[in-house]
């Protein structure tokens, strides 16, 4: 039987896996913004919103966090209802399968609750229709029945704060994105931030580790709290066995080389897909639909999961032609720099 690779549980995968919720209810979790490491200016920005909120007794604005998946959307959702003194009610786009779905949670928010919707963008449109009078007026319209049956109830909802969470914030409609106050985008973690944030979470798994093998493990996650404290729990089994329970740097170095996660954070999936474009392709450019189609993989997935940190460390690039690999992913890879096939501008390119 041929292996089929699940990307969705790809250890450098910035989506959560189930794995990642093994210790219980995610006690990695920051519950304050003061525990909350890294996003500086969205942390300073957020305490001036919420200290104002609570001294006017009025809710917040609506909020929208946006940016890639794994910076601490969903914790900072948390964090804003405690700050709040609120409860917190989360779901997800996908889950909202009907409008009747979401009235069902409007309907059943106290006063100042915070609503806290994943993948916001991912609302179908009767659904998202829903919304607009909920957030900007506080009310939503019910209709029951069909024809001369049909019955409209106006429903006054209590004032309430709803938090979105996307990837893809040009994928949400204008009307939607326009009718949140606060709009705060989360930027990929420093390697000494993961490292701090890396020392907390062993401190709170009870796993003693050394700053120089937090920073190494730090370092080798991609940007990404979610990758960094999953990274450590991988470290961790190999520190009961190798090392007496510390992770040293060593340990750190042994237990990811093994894993096939380089120092850069890039995993045996990442190098196949930049090997296949170098190998069959000269560097690019070649088509998305053709590279999947080599590397046995979804376009989705190349998309979503593989290009978007590459590109960020300039290792890829998208043209019009299609994707090529950069004079540093090559030097990288170890492999002398091909060239693009033409140089020259096409009368496409110039569109």
């Amino acid at each position: 039987m041929a292996f089929e690779f699940d990307f969705e549980n790809r250890i450098s995968s910035p989506e959560e896996i189930p794995s990642d919720a093994a210790e219980g209810d995610n006690p990695l979790r920051p519950k304050a913004l003061n525990e909350y490491i890294g996003q500086e200016k969205v942390k300073e920005n957020l305490s001036v919103f919420i200290e104002s909120a609570k001294g006017r007794k009025e809710t917040l604005d609506h909020v929208l966090l946006y940016g890639p998946p794994g910076l601490g959307k969903t914790t900072l959702a948390g964090i804003i209802a405690n700050e709040l003194g609120v409860n917190l009610r989360i779901t997800s786009g996908p889950a909202i399968e009907k409008p009747g779905d979401l009235a069902a949670l409007l309907t059943n928010l106290s006063y100042g609750d915070v609503l806290f919707i994943d993948e916001i963008h991912r609302l179908n449109y009767t659904t998202e229709e829903i919304l607009y009078p909920s957030m900007e007026d506080y009310a939503i319209d019910i209709i029951t029945g069909k024809g001369q049956m049909a019955s409209s109830y106006h429903i006054t909802l209590p004032h309430f704060t709803l938090v979105g969470a996307t990837t893809r914030a040009g994928q949400l409609s204008a009307p939607l994105r326009d009718r949140f106050g606060v709009i705060l985008r989360l930027e990929l973690y420093t390697p000494e931030e993961l490292a701090q944030i890396v020392s907390r979470s062993a401190k709170i798994l009870d796993i003693e580790i050394a700053p120089d093998g937090a920073l190494e493990i730090a370092s080798r996650s991609r940007g990404t709290p979610r990758i960094a404290n999953r990274l450590l729990r991988r470290v961790r089994d190999f520190a009961h066995v190798f090392s007496n329970n510390v992770i040293t740097c060593e340990t750190a170095r042994i237990a990811l080389d093994r894993l096939e996660i380089d120092e850069l954070g890039l995993d045996a999936n990442d190098r196949r897909m930049l090997e296949a474009i170098i190998k069959f392709y000269k560097g690019g450019p070649v088509g998305l639909e053709t590279l999947a189609a080599v590397i046995g993989e979804e376009t989705v997935t190349i998309e979503d999961v593989y290009e978007p940190y590459l590109m960020q460390i300039g290792f890829l690039t998208r043209t019009p032609r299609g994707r090529c690999i950069t004079m540093e992913g090559c030097r990288h890879l170890g492999y002398d720099f091909p060239g693009v096939v033409s140089s020259s501008p096409t009368l496409f390119d110039l569109k």
